[in-house]
Formats: C-alpha cells, sequence, structure tokens
C-alpha cells in the first residue's frame, strides 16, 4: 500500500519546527529532523531540498501574511488622510500582533528568535526598512493637507519606527502567555500612540 505522503508531511513539519525551535537553524541538522521525523535524511529530500528550505517553510507563510496585512493597512489608511484623520492610528502593528502573530506564536518565536544564519535573522529590522517609506509619506500628506505634522528626518523616524516595531514583537520574544502579551500590547498602545499622534499631527 502506498504511504500516505500527507501523513508523512505532517509529521516531517513537525519535527522541523521541533528542532529549530529547540536548536535554532545553525545547530539544527537534516539527520536529527530525520530521526524526529522516523525517516531518513533522503527520506526528508523528498519534501525539501535542503534544511534553508525547511526554515523557509516555516517562514515565507509568515512573512507572506505580514506583508499582506501591512499593505492591506497602508491602503485603508491612505484613504483617509485629510478626510478622516482622528482615525489614522485606529489601526497599528499592534492589531497586526493581535490578529496574525498571535494565532501563531510559535513559529513567530521560531522566525525572530531560530533564524540566526538564514536570510530572515533581521526580520524585525526588514520590515521597519520595508514600512519606513509609507510612513513618511503619510507624514508628508498629513502636511499636505493641513495637519500640524512633525518635521523629522529619516533617521529619526527610522528609529521611533525600530522601537515601536520591536517593542510589540518584545513579548512573543519572552514567549509570554496570551492574556499576558494582550496586556502588554496594550501598555505598548499606552506609551506609542501619543507620540505618533504628535508626529502625525493627529
Amino acid at each position: 500500500m502506498p504511504r500516505d505522503k500527507t501523513e508523512s508531511h505532517i509529521k516531517v513539519n513537525a519535527a522541523i519546527r521541533a528542532e529549530f525551535l529547540e536548536k535554532g537553524y545553525e545547530k539544527a541538522s537534516v539527520r536529527s529532523i530525520g530521526e524526529r521525523a522516523g525517516m531518513t535524511s533522503a527520506g526528508l529530500y523528498r519534501h525539501y531540498r535542503d534544511k534553508e528550505d525547511m526554515f523557509a517553510s516555516i517562514a515565507d507563510p509568515l512573512i507572506e501574511q505580514v506583508t499582506a496585512w501591512l499593505n492591506d493597512h497602508i491602503s485603508s489608511r491612505s484613504e483617509l488622510i485629510g478626510k478622516e484623520n482622528g482615525s489614522l492610528l485606529d489601526e497599528t502593528v499592534i492589531d497586526l500582533i493581535k490578529e496574525v502573530v498571535l494565532p501563531q506564536k510559535e513559529d513567530f518565536y521560531i522566525l525572530l528568535c531560530c533564524a540566526q544564519g538564514t536570510r530572515y535573522e533581521n526580520f524585525i529590522h526588514d520590515m521597519v526598512e520595508s514600512q519606513q517609506p509609507a510612513l513618511s509619506s503619510a507624514i508628508k500628506q498629513m502636511k499636505a493637507a493641513g495637519c500640524p505634522a512633525a518635521e523629522i528626518s529619516d533617521a529619526e523616524l527610522h528609529f521611533i519606527l525600530s522601537a515601536f516595531v520591536t517593542a510589540v514583537f518584545e513579548p512573543i520574544i519572552h514567549k509570554y502567555p496570551d492574556d499576558m502579551i494582550e496586556h502588554y500590547l496594550d501598555t505598548i498602545n499606552a506609551f506609542f500612540m501619543p507620540g505618533w499622534k504628535s508626529i502625525m499631527g493627529i
């Protein structure tokens, strides 16, 4: 009887997650992943090309979801500039954490804390770099719309945005339970929102 590849793939993925979670990418080994999955390295290669491909199978879907959420956020928020400025910050990266990250917090922990040695190891920095142009543009649009938006350099905006994005991922990095994460996110929101409103001129 042919083997159930779906069941086999599920076992492989579970072994991959367990290995990276315990050892991180650099110390993880294909042989150890095979042992966890109950198959040889050759058997694993029928599922994934190599260790990098295995890590990508976890990281890429997460990054795609984050990117899709942020793009949708940017699109919906940009439509409010000059119209409903008070609602511009009703939805922030904190909502991204609650909606996208929390339901998959173990996988995001792997992405955030176990990616040393991969192209994903600077995920937070890369996220900030990708989002800063849109935020800078929004501030300029706010100013053009007559709002008292702040004069802020690219360098200043970068380290403020970096601090904010780093902060919202900290509860995931520290593996807090969901109720504590929600509480800490509320604290972060209360701390950062007055500053963002001042910068945006809201």
